[in-house]
C-alpha cells in the first residue's frame, strides 16, 4: 500500500504511559491537567440544610463531608451555602469530598453555563465513541459549558452540515473525533474556514499538516507493533493484518506499525498477501478474517474490536477455535471487551487521558491562552485476555 501520509516533522517523546508520547512542536505551551469529579447522583445519609439549592431528599451527614475533606463541619456549612471567608484550596476539598458522595452540587457552587460546544463524532454503533463523547461532555460540564452531541452516520447528516448547524446555535468551539481529518483524501477546507474565522477547534484521531489546530491522536502505529510483539511471543508467524480503507490516517498508521513489526520481530518484509483492507464494522472483520484465514494465517490483529469481533465469527465459521487455532487482537478496549466469549485481547485507547486533554486544549483557546498547534499522540496498553494463545505446532 501506498504511504500518502506526512510523516511528522519533529517528535518530543515522553515516558510516562499515561502522558502524551510525541509532539510536533510548532506551538506554545500546553497544559495537561484537567479538573474531574461527578456533578450529580444520589445519597442515602441524613439531610443537610442548605440555602440557594437542593440535595436528593435523603442525602448525606454534614460530619461525612467534612470527615472526608479534613474540615470542621462549620467550614462545610459555609461553602455549600456559598459564604465567603473560606481559603480556596479548602472549598475545593470540600468540594470534591461532596463529589465523591455522589451528590447534585448545591445551585450556589455550581459551575454558571459558559455557553456550548460543538461535539462531533463519528458512528454511534461502534461503543467507542459514546465512551469519549461522555468524557468530554461531563469535563465540559465541570468547566460550565454544555456539548451539542452531533453523530455522523453513513447516510445522516454530514460533518459540514452539521458544523453549519453549530455555527448557527452558536456554539463557543467544536471538538471532532475520527471526522474528515481522518480521511486522507478528503477536502479538508471546512478546518480552515472555521480557524479563519477565529473559531476554536480540536481534532481527535486524525492528522493533516493542511489545517492549523490540535490534534489529539493514539499511537496507532505503535499500537500495532505491541499486537504483533504479543503474537511474535506466542509464536505466530502468519500474523494477518484486518483494517479499514487505505485512505483514513489510522489505516495508514496501523499499517506502518503492522510492517515495522513483522520485520522488526518476525524478519519478515512480504506481507502484503496478509494485510485485507475492508470496513470498520463486525461484517468487514469477518470478511477481512476469512480473506486470512484462507491465506493461512494463524493470528489477526484487527483495526477496532468491533472487527475483532467479526474476525472471531469468521473464525467459527470455519470450525476453528478462538485462541487455541486462530489468535485475535483488537483496538480500543471498548466497553464490555472483556466480557464477550472469548474474553477480547485488545490494545487499549486511552480515552479519558485523550478526551481530557482535547477539552482542556479547546478551552485554553477559548480563553486566549492559546493550545499548540501541533500533535499530541498518546501511548496503547496491551490488554491480554482469553482471545490470544500459543499457535498451534503446525503454525510454528
Amino acid at each position: 500500500m501506498a504511504d500518502t501520509h506526512t510523516p511528522p516533522k519533529s517528535q518530543i517523546f515522553f515516558p510516562m504511559a499515561a502522558a502524551p508520547v510525541a509532539m510536533r512542536t510548532t506551538g506554545k505551551g500546553f497544559q495537561k491537567d484537567c479538573a474531574s469529579g461527578a456533578l450529580s447522583g444520589h445519597g442515602t445519609a441524613a439531610p443537610l440544610a442548605v440555602s440557594g439549592g437542593t440535595f436528593d431528599p435523603v442525602s448525606t451527614r454534614l460530619a461525612d463531608i467534612a470527615a472526608k475533606a479534613g474540615v470542621s463541619e462549620a467550614t462545610v456549612s459555609r461553602v455549600l451555602n456559598g459564604k465567603a471567608g473560606v481559603a480556596p484550596a479548602t472549598r475545593e476539598a470540600v468540594i470534591e469530598a461532596l463529589d465523591s458522595f455522589d451528590y447534585e452540587r448545591p445551585a450556589r457552587i455550581r459551575q454558571p453555563r459558559a455557553g456550548l460546544i460543538g461535539l462531533i463524532v463519528a458512528d454511534l454503533s461502534n461503543p467507542i465513541f459514546p465512551a469519549f463523547a461522555e468524557v468530554i461532555e461531563n469535563t465540559l460540564a465541570m468547566h460550565g459549558y454544555t456539548a451539542v452531541l452531533c453523530a455522523l452516520a453513513p447516510g445522516g447528516i454530514n460533518e459540514d452540515d452539521y458544523t453549519d448547524l453549530l455555527l448557527e446555535r452558536g456554539v463557543s468551539g467544536i471538538i471532532f473525533v475520527s471526522g474528515l481529518h481522518a480521511d486522507s483524501q478528503a477536502d479538508h477546507g471546512g478546518y480552515k474556514r472555521l480557524t479563519d474565522r477565529g473559531l476554536p477547534i480540536v481534532l481527535v484521531n486524525g492528522y493533516t499538516d493542511e489545517v492549523d489546530a490540535t490534534f489529539v491522536s493514539s499511537d496507532e502505529a505503535g499500537s500495532m507493533e505491541l499486537a504483533v510483539a504479543h503474537l511474535a511471543q506466542l509464536g505466530h508467524r502468519r500474523i494477518g493484518l484486518a483494517v479499514g480503507q487505505e485512505r483514513f490516517v489510522p489505516v495508514i498508521r496501523k499499517t506502518q506499525g503492522y510492517r515495522k513489526g513483522m520485520a522488526d520481530r518476525l524478519g519478515v518484509t512480504d506481507v502484503d498477501q496478509w494485510i485485507s483492507n475492508t470496513i470498520f464494522t463486525i461484517e468487514g472483520g469477518e470478511a477481512a478474517a476469512r480473506q486470512l484465514l484462507d491465506r493461512g494465517c494463524t493470528a489477526i490483529c484487527c483495526a477496532n474490536d468491533m472487527m475483532a469481533i467479526g474476525a472471531i465469527r469468521a473464525a467459527r465459521g470455519q470450525d476453528l477455535r478462538v485462541p487455541e487455532d486462530v489468535s485475535v487482537v483488537g483496538f480500543d478496549d471498548s466497553p464490555l471487551m472483556g466480557y464477550i466469549d472469548p474474553p477480547l485481547t485488545t490494545i487499549r485507547q486511552p480515552v479519558r487521558e485523550m478526551a481530557l486533554v482535547a477539552v482542556r486544549g479547546l478551552l485554553d483557546e477559548i480563553k486566549g491562552v492559546g493550545s499548540p498547534h501541533t500533535e499530541l499522540v498518546f501511548r496503547p496498553e496491551l490488554v491480554v485476555r482469553g482471545s490470544t494463545g500459543p499457535a498451534a505446532g503446525d503454525a510454528l
